[in-house]
């Protein structure tokens, strides 16, 4: 199909933070393409920190209000203004859909599987479920609609502020911690995105940690502050929690100074990436939320996937407890973490 020139584009993804970090390979590969062409993003307004000062992104809008939803003509009056004439809709729903056709959008790319897909004027058919690419590459099949194409995913930088960097530095501070010491950053929170490994595992895991010299960090959200104590407890005392303490900004220059990030599937994970830190990560065998699709991109990085043949509860579907996540073992999951655990540039 023939390139076509958009002078002013919106990428709509009103999810969570690791869609979101997933979906900016996409504004680069637009940036590309459109080098003089206004990019904005719709987001939730508790990611837009991840998006502030990305390179290539000239505009945010919010979905939402400090989390509660705007209502349907407040933003379609932000969208009508904006006058949009190239809108790609990654996450779809059947209001975003709506949005996008009322506010006279001139083109708009979306799924071509769903029962509202008439809105789009521009239908890509995959079933990201089969999970047969990655979701960043997903993403960037989109805009195969419009003529464009990228060889690969390219690699994405967050623009971290200075205050941030102090923020990050003051909290290691408070952690009592050198400004060249070591440390390990253990995330056990998915906010329900797939299946966990264990608090206790974690826990587990940072005892070791400990008694080969490195400080280890706890990090989670604040409605996460209780798995986070479990993780503490089980530890014995050895780790520390800086969950809640940090916006995305300051989390990601944090995590930035780890030698090590270990993680079940979720957005920090995503972030750890990005900053170039070491990462293991804990994957499900569920093959729509597995690493094929959901994996980190990192250049250094140990994925750790349960075998659900190994438990006769397992279908592949939902699944009431974490039976097959406990088959990966702290001792392997140290081993890994031993040997990634290098001197990292800076």
């Amino acid at each position: 199909m023939k390139e076509h020139k958009f002078e002013n584009v919106l990428v709509v993804r009103t999810d969570r933070i690791g869609d979101v970090v997933l979906t900016l390979p996409m504004i680069l590969v637009l940036r590309k393409s459109f080098p003089g062409s206004r990019i904005s993003m719709l987001l939730r307004s508790y990611t837009m920190g991840l998006a502030e000062g990305f390179a290539g992104l000239d505009n945010i809008l919010t979905y939402d209000t400090s989390g509660e939803q705007k209502g349907f003509f407040a933003i379609l009056a932000e969208l009508r203004a904006q006058r949009f004439d190239l809108a790609i809709v990654s996450h779809p729903t059947l209001r975003i859909a709506v949005l996008m056709y009322c506010a006279g959008v001139q083109v708009r790319v979306g799924s071509g599987y769903r029962w509202y897909s008439f809105l789009f004027n521009r239908k890509v058919f995959e079933h990201r479920k089969t999970a047969e690419k990655h979701e960043a590459e997903y993403n960037i099949s989109l805009l195969q609609v419009i003529g464009l194409a990228a060889p690969e995913v390219p690699h994405i930088t967050f623009a971290i502020p200075e205050s941030s960097k102090s923020a990050a530095a003051a909290e290691m501070r408070r952690l009592g911690m050198k400004a060249s010491e070591k440390f390990v950053v253990l995330h056990p929170g998915s906010g329900g995105s797939a299946r966990d490994w264990s608090a206790e595992n974690f826990g587990d895991l940072a005892q070791e940690l400990v008694r080969d010299g490195l400080r280890v960090v706890v990090t989670g959200s604040a409605g996460e502050a209780g798995l986070v104590e479990t993780v503490l407890k089980r530890s014995g005392g050895a780790a520390f929690s800086s969950a809640g303490r940090m916006s995305l900004k300051e989390l990601a220059a944090f995590i930035g100074e780890a030698q090590l990030f270990v993680s079940n599937s979720t957005g920090p994970l995503h972030i750890a990436a990005a900053m170039g830190t070491p990462v293991i990560a804990f994957y499900p065998p569920i093959r729509e939320c597995g690493a094929r699709r959901w994996g980190p991109l990192a250049d250094v990085k140990t994925i750790f996937t349960a075998d659900n043949g190994l438990c006769e509860r397992c279908k592949g579907g939902p699944c009431q407890g974490n039976d097959c996540m406990d088959q990966i073992k702290v001792a392997d999951v140290l081993e890994a973490a031993r040997s990634l655990l290098v001197p990292k540039e800076r």
